[in-house]
């Protein structure tokens, strides 16, 4: 099973809704005990939403780009 690299935080709750609804669908189609491979990083939405408000958009990708290359260091095969 390859691992999943899950970008969160832009709302806890839709992060738990990805979280919950990736497993279900594991969970559904394996079959027994199975769940996802996931790799979480969760950002604290209230740097990206200042960020994005202040027009700065090269940060925000550059801090995007920075969770999503920790992901993939740590062992996250694709990113969601």
């Amino acid at each position: 099973m390859k691992t999943i690299g899950l970008l969160g935080g832009m709302s806890w709750n839709s992060t738990a809704d990805y979280y919950r609804l990736i497993n279900e669908g594991v969970a559904r189609r394996l079959g027994g005990f199975h769940s996802a491979k996931i790799l979480l990083y969760s950002f604290d939405f209230d740097e990206i939403e200042r960020l994005q408000s202040d027009g700065q958009w090269a940060e925000t990708t550059a801090l995007l780009s920075k969770a999503a290359k920790a992901l993939r260091g740590a062992g996250a095969d694709f990113l969601v």
